[in-house]
């Protein structure tokens, strides 16, 4: 039987409800501290995917070179922040030495392991929760407009293959049948039909947190401030409402973990990756789907209450004003996808993610502080990544052995 324990999670996105969720099933008495309100912050605006075929990290050989082609392409996928650049060249550094076919070959196979699953269990939470609906599985699509662009993709298509994913290639015929409002230009890609998506992020993360408090999990709105320490490691949250007493820690806040774990001497590189997404509620067109273009690297997603497509990075500061350009960019991108598309309303969003130069988050205990727990730096995979997530954190907590090997998310890999 597992000792009951008191254990404070820091950040109520999708990965901390997720945690305590599991935490709370194995018995112990839990608390989310959350500045805003659960699912309000950058897992509001993610793509909505579970895809456990969505394993390619960002860093593959060759695109270090280019990155300066991105970013002078005002369509392109990515951007950076000037001011911020100073700051990210110990990051870009380890980024290039992520991109080898090696480092590619364990980050993907390290990938698997958390999303294998993610359409599975998402599946269970919210119908346990009491929204089964939330989940769709009716696959994705990876979509190309030229033949260079598609056979680029076969090193990736195989990584996925070797790693037991599900990878079917489709004619131009599929894609007219299966996607019919696309346009023509569109003539080769794959699918992927073990994925699906959630109808909406955002009541996913506030189903899931209101199914905690039910079951006696406590909510408290705060803004955690700084760590309060002794030499036996956290005591202590600093907070906006006041001094918080802990004994076990989750450090699950997405970007602002970084400084809150530079205070008990944990320094990842984890990068501000700012994501945009536009909602267009009256799309005036139907997918049953995700789309993905696999050139331009954004995708379209249906949702409760319209269109979502998402897909610019833009490494900047925490704290820049948004570039909402990138996200008026994702309607014009989007016009092009979809020819009979109504873009003349739509809500624009931002947020920062997480992310480590190898693409994979950091999970496991906090190095010298093993009462502190981290995980944070999902970069893009959060929704998928955060029932895995939670599931190892719990095994920790408990004491078990991890239900999947956490090597690879080691904090101190970069060191």
């Amino acid at each position: 039987m597992i000792a009951s324990q008191d254990v404070t999670l820091i950040g109520a996105g999708i990965v901390g409800v997720a945690t305590a969720i599991y935490l709370q099933r194995d018995g112990h008495r839990v608390t989310l501290v959350e500045r805003d309100r659960p699912g309000e912050a950058t897992s509001f605006g993610n793509a909505g995917s579970l895809a456990p075929g969505s394993i390619i990290p960002l860093a593959l050989p060759g695109t270090f070179g280019q990155v300066p082609r991105w970013i002078l392409d005002p369509l392109g996928p990515l951007s950076l922040s000037w001011k911020a650049a100073p700051a990210l060249v110990p990051w870009l550094m380890h980024f290039r030495r992520a991109c080898t076919p090696e480092r590619v070959r364990r980050s993907a196979a390290a990938m698997r392991s958390l999303n294998r699953d993610s359409v599975d269990t998402y599946e269970e939470l919210v119908a346990t929760a009491g929204a089964p609906e939330l989940v769709r599985r009716d696959g994705m699509l990876q979509l190309y407009r030229t033949e260079a662009g598609f056979v680029a993709s076969e090193g990736s298509r195989r990584i996925r293959l070797d790693n037991g994913a599900r990878v079917e290639v489709i004619t131009e015929a599929d894609i007219r049948r299966l996607v019919p409002a696309l346009s023509p230009e569109y003539r080769w890609g794959f699918s992927l039909p073990d994925g699906g998506n959630v109808r909406s992020p955002l009541r996913v993360t506030q189903v899931l947190a209101a199914h905690f408090q039910a079951n006696g999990g406590t909510i408290v709105n705060a803004r955690v401030d700084d760590l309060e320490t002794d030499a036996g490691g956290v005591r202590a949250l600093l907070t906006s409402e006041g001094r918080m007493t802990v004994d076990r820690v989750v450090l699950c806040a997405g970007i602002w973990s970084r400084t809150l774990a530079a205070r008990i001497g944990v320094r990842v590189p984890v990068a501000s990756e700012r994501g945009y997404h536009i909602h267009i509620p009256s799309p005036g067109i139907a997918l049953d789907r995700p789309v993905t273009d696999g050139e331009r690297r954004f995708v379209a997603t249906p949702m409760e209450g319209g269109l979502r497509i998402a897909g610019t990075s833009e490494f900047c500061r925490v704290d820049d004003a948004p570039s909402w350009d990138r996200a008026d960019a994702l309607a014009s991108l989007a016009r092009s996808m979809i020819p009979g598309l109504d873009t003349s309303d739509f809500a624009r969003w931002c947020g920062p993610r997480p992310s480590t130069p190898d693409g994979l988050p950091v999970i496991g205990p906090a190095p010298g502080n093993p009462k502190v727990l981290l995980a944070y730096g999902h970069g893009h995979w959060g929704l998928m990544a955060a029932p895995a997530t939670g599931q190892v954190i719990s095994d920790l907590v408990a004491g078990r052995p991890p239900r999947l090997d956490i090597a690879p998310f080691r904090p101190d890999r970069f060191d």
